[in-house]
């Protein structure tokens, strides 16, 4: 090889990356996520399969409801979680897109550096 030819040192980056504002908005998500509690949240909800009732989450996380709603609160402006209010109850399921959004960025299988 002479000194004038190029020294390729690793293959061409995947062209489907993450445009500024995907990275930005998916970067959000993860924020909401930095919580060990909002996590257990969103695991609990993800396991019911369904909605569940805010003061059905009290118990299970260990916090009081003031504590609770501010995380739901967090998840919700995040994108990650649904509220519906049905009278003096709110109800919280998985917004299906940020997470399937959350398992694409997540799914590191196939890196190969």
């Amino acid at each position: 090889m002479s000194v004038a030819d190029p020294v390729l040192c690793c293959a061409p980056l995947a062209s489907s990356s993450l445009s500024d504002q995907e990275a930005v908005a998916t970067a959000e998500l993860f924020k909401a996520l930095g919580d060990p509690t909002r996590v257990r949240i969103l695991n609990l909800i993800a396991q019911c399969g369904g909605e569940v009732c805010a003061c059905d989450l009290y118990e299970p996380v260990g916090l009081a409801q003031p504590t609770v709603s501010h995380h739901l609160k967090k998840l919700v402006d995040a994108g990650l979680l649904e509220r519906e209010q049905r009278g003096k109850w709110a109800f919280f399921s998985l917004k299906r897109d940020a997470v399937e959004k959350l398992a694409a960025v997540a799914d590191l299988k196939g890196v190969c550096c």
